[in-house]
């Protein structure tokens, strides 16, 4: 028995021109397949049932190894042959759809997913009959180019038993033996985290809730494009290989039934994101008026309008509430394994807790679902919460002003009576003072003192009185770097706090912005 060489033209022959003729023998050949599998839709049209497994994987299997065939030899430039190569591509982008569509068909049962308010299955059902729809209206044309081509159409009906699929119910034993992990927390806590990130990624999932249907076409290419839906899915079939390696076939498995519901919702919202990258890149290539392929664009197999429907309000309108409803049992399962602790960290130095830190602390504890505690001076706020955060201010300022009066007070003041200008002399020398030592902040120069000081109250009272003004109209701050607070609960959001009063809360001494360590890059989306 003798095999073709399957291999692309050599560089030597690239001047050539293949003779006509030599090449529809060699198309005829390798496209007999692909051609049957075109006449059987055509023919079973009114059926979208007879599109099984085994028939769409040699649809797609045979779409592809004659798409790489016609583009070794330049078909996609060439005017008599330039159709069918877009047709056969077409044929191999939605049979790689259909196929996908069958997988999540099948498997739906096993995922385990949560019950959700739309009724998902019949929606893929009703993709499944629309991406037959489209395959029909590709067999059709394709079998009108081979004859154009001079391409024979086998009409052998034997071949069709090959594609009948007929499953016997049932599920083999599953007797393999239980691995074993060291800790059933870690691993869980890891996993859930891991998904929580990536879902922080994924906010481009949400985009189908937020925009009406007549303006699907503005969200190409940004926020929607072909590069980030693949992405994408490439981290979410990390993460489902990160089940696989860590977690499948052990005993917190087995015992925990919400680690392959979590599985399941890993897993639907690749396989949709592998259909929502398929459809992407085919409106891009074929059906864009800015960047398709005129081609196709003149007399279009799928209308842009349906594709876009079923890109939007299938794919990642359920890829998005699939993610959604993962990352509120992420949060109940990391409940359930969390280890708490406490941790103290330091005031923002930057006047306190202000919107900036507020938000990104409140931020962190919400990335995580988990309830943590943040207490000051013997009261406790919901760390969660930034108006709850913004209250804490209250007790750091008066904090400040306490110790403030308190290191005035170790300043030699100027004995007996004062005029404006002597006061005004002293608030500015301590000031000063203060400053250098690190105590005070300086935000503005000049400071704008008071046009005149009351007559009533010691000097030191006066003083005190005038350099909280300043505070509090924000000419300068008390440095806090002395006040300390204490974050109370799951440790895995300690760890993220901590780096965040590491990083100044986002913050330097003067309230400009500063970059986050990369463990936090999820506050910056």
């Amino acid at each position: 028995m003798t095999f073709e060489t399957n291999k692309e033209p050599a560089e030597s022959d690239e001047l050539a021109v293949i003779d006509n003729s030599d090449f529809v023998a060699l198309i005829a050949r390798r496209a007999y397949k692909l051609l049957w599998i075109a006449r059987s839709l055509s023919v079973r049209h009114p059926n979208p049932t007879l599109l099984t497994r085994p028939l769409v994987a040699d649809l797609l299997s045979q779409s592809i190894q004659l798409e790489e065939l016609l583009d070794a030899y330049g078909a996609r430039k060439n005017c008599q042959w330039g159709q069918f190569r877009s047709l056969v591509a077409t044929m191999k982008l939605f049979a790689d759809v259909t196929y996908e569509l069958l997988h999540i068909e099948y498997f739906l049962p096993c995922y385990r997913l949560l019950p959700i308010e739309r009724d998902f299955a019949a929606a893929t059902v009703q993709s499944l009959e629309l991406t037959h729809e489209v395959l029909v209206k590709t067999a059709n044309r394709i079998l009108a180019q081979a004859s154009r081509l001079n391409l024979p159409v086998p009409v052998d009906e034997r071949r069709a038993q090959n594609y009948v699929e007929h499953l016997p119910p049932g599920r083999l034993l599953q007797d393999r033996p239980m691995r074993k992990i060291k800790s059933a927390s870690e691993t869980v806590t890891y996993l859930a985290t891991a998904y929580l990130n990536l879902a922080a990624k994924s906010e481009l999932l949400t985009i189908a809730e937020k925009v009406e249907p007549k303006d699907y076409a503005s969200c190409f290419p940004n926020p929607i494009s072909e590069d980030r839906l693949r992405g994408l899915k490439v981290h979410f079939h990390c993460l489902q290989s990160l089940y696989d390696t860590h977690v499948s076939e052990t005993e917190v498995e087995y015992l925990d039934t919400d680690l392959p519901t979590l599985r399941g919702h890993i897993s639907i919202v690749f396989h949709l994101l592998e259909i929502a990258t398929y459809l992407v890149h085919y409106y891009e290539r074929h059906l864009n008026v800015h960047t398709g392929d005129s081609t196709l664009r003149r007399k279009p197999i799928i209308a842009p309008k349906t594709l876009l429907s079923m890109l939007m309000d299938y794919s990642i309108a359920y890829a998005g509430l699939y993610l959604t409803y993962g990352q509120r049992l992420c949060y109940t399962m990391l409940k359930h394994y969390a280890e708490t602790g406490r941790i103290e960290a330091p005031v923002p130095s930057y006047r306190g807790f202000h919107v900036r830190p507020t938000t990104l602390v409140a931020r962190i504890v919400q990335h995580y679902g988990s309830d943590i505690k943040m207490e000051l001076d013997g009261q406790i706020y919901d760390a969660g919460s930034p108006m709850d955060i913004f209250r804490a201010n209250e007790k750091i300022n008066a904090q400040k002003r306490r110790w403030l009066v308190s290191e005035i007070g170790r300043f030699s003041l100027p004995k007996g009576d004062q005029g404006d200008g002597q006061i005004r002399a002293t608030v500015l020398d301590l000031v000063l003072k203060l400053a250098e030592q690190g105590k005070l902040i300086i935000y503005q120069q000049p400071l704008q003192l008071s046009a005149e000081f009351g007559g009533e109250g010691i000097l030191l009272e006066k003083v005190t009185q005038e350099i909280a003004k300043l505070q509090a109209t924000g000419q300068i701050d008390i440095n806090a770097e002395a006040l300390a607070i204490t974050f109370i609960g799951d440790k895995r959001v300690l760890r993220d706090l901590e780096l965040l009063a590491q990083s100044g809360y986002g913050e330097d001494h003067f309230g400009n912005n500063i970059a986050l360590p990369k463990e936090l890059a999820y506050l910056r989306r």
